[in-house]
């Protein structure tokens, strides 16, 4: 049976927060910045993918906000600083 577009969503957000828990254990945040980014990427894409719309890729947004994962990553380098 084939995987839902969910199973590999979370299986993907799993493989992510494991290397975002390893890169904050490291104190690394630009990695972790990375991450977030990439996650923001993969995920997008993927769904892209799935639904037959990666001719609407890459998406431009006038101002970048980010997800969980890269609200995170800001709220770590502002204590890392403070």
């Amino acid at each position: 049976m084939a995987r839902t577009l969910v199973q590999e969503l979370n299986d993907m957000h799993g493989e992510y927060v494991v290397a975002v828990n390893q890169a904050v254990a490291d104190n690394d945040l630009n990695r972790v910045e990375r991450l977030a980014a990439d996650y923001d990427r993969d995920a997008t894409f993927l769904v892209a993918e799935r639904e037959g719309k990666t001719h609407l890729l890459p998406l431009v947004r006038e101002k970048q906000q980010g997800g969980a994962l890269r609200r995170l990553a800001r709220v770590g380098r502002a204590s890392a600083a403070a």
